[in-house]
C-alpha cells in the first residue's frame, strides 16, 4: 500500500547502552511505516531501522508486528471510544450530541492520520493475518454509542427523512470522507481544516435534521 505525501525516515542506528526504548517511539515509527508499506510490506528489520535499533531490541518490546500493529489500533480507537462515551452521557439536547460526536470522530482522525488510515483506510493484509478483530470491535462500540444518540434524534421525530440506522450511517460516512481524503491526499489545496469541519457539519444536520 502506497500513500501520497508518505516518506519514511530511517534513523541512526543507536549506540549500545543509550538507554530505554520507549514503546511509543516503536508505535510511531511503526505507524509510519505500516501506511507506506502496507502490513505485508512492513517488517519488524524495517521497524527498528526506523526507530534505530536492533530487531532483537525490538523484540524485547513487542513479539510479532501484528502485536505493535494491533496496540497502535486499540490505543488509538479507545481514545474515540472514550470521547463517544463522554459525550453520549452529557445531559444536554441530542442534536448537539451528535454533532459534538461527529466533530469528535473527525477531530481525532486528524490527530492521529496514520493510526486512522490502518484501521478505517487499509485493505486486508494479504497473508490473511487476523489483526484487525478488536480493532474492529471497538469501532463498533464507537458507532454504537454514536448510532444510539441519533436513535433519540429519530424518536423525538426530529429527522427529515431516512430512519435511525441510514441517518447514522450517512452522518459517519460523510465524515469518513473528508477525514479519509485529509489523511490520504496532504498534498491537495484544501482548505482551512476548521473551515472544512464546521461546514462538513453544518451542512449535515441542517439537511437531516427539523429544528
Amino acid at each position: 500500500m502506497t500513500v501520497a505525501g508518505t516518506t519514511t525516515r530511517r534513523s541512526s542506528r543507536k549506540a549500545k547502552g543509550d538507554g530505554y526504548l520507549r514503546r511509543a517511539e516503536i508505535l510511531k515509527a511503526a505507524e509510519r511505516i505500516f501506511v507506506a508499506e502496507g502490513y505485508d510490506g512492513a517488517t519488524i528489520r524495517k521497524i527498528a531501522d526506523e526507530v534505530g535499533v536492533s530487531s532483537t531490541a525490538l523484540y524485547m518490546h513487542f513479539p510479532d508486528k501484528s502485536a505493535i500493529l494491533l496496540e497502535i489500533c486499540e490505543r488509538t480507537i479507545g481514545l474515540l471510544l472514550e470521547r463517544n462515551r463522554d459525550i453520549a452521557a452529557k445531559p444536554i439536547d441530542a442534536v448537539v450530541r451528535v454533532k459534538m460526536m461527529l466533530e469528535a470522530y473527525m477531530r481525532w482522525g486528524m490527530e492521529h492520520p496514520n493510526a486512522y488510515q490502518l484501521v478505517y483506510c487499509a485493505p486486508p493484509p494479504a497473508s490473511g493475518a487476523d489483526w484487525t478483530r478488536p480493532a474492529d470491535d471497538l469501532g463498533l462500540q464507537c458507532y454504537e454509542v454514536f448510532s444510539g444518540v441519533v436513535r433519540e434524534v429519530a424518536a423525538a421525530g426530529r429527522l427529515r427523512n431516512g430512519s435511525a440506522d441510514s441517518a447514522a450511517q450517512a452522518l459517519w460516512m460523510s465524515c469518513h470522507g473528508v477525514v479519509a481524503l485529509l489523511a490520504t491526499r496532504p498534498g491537495f489545496a484544501w482548505a482551512d481544516r476548521d473551515e472544512l469541519v464546521e461546514v462538513t457539519l453544518d451542512g449535515l444536520i441542517n439537511g437531516l435534521v427539523i429544528d
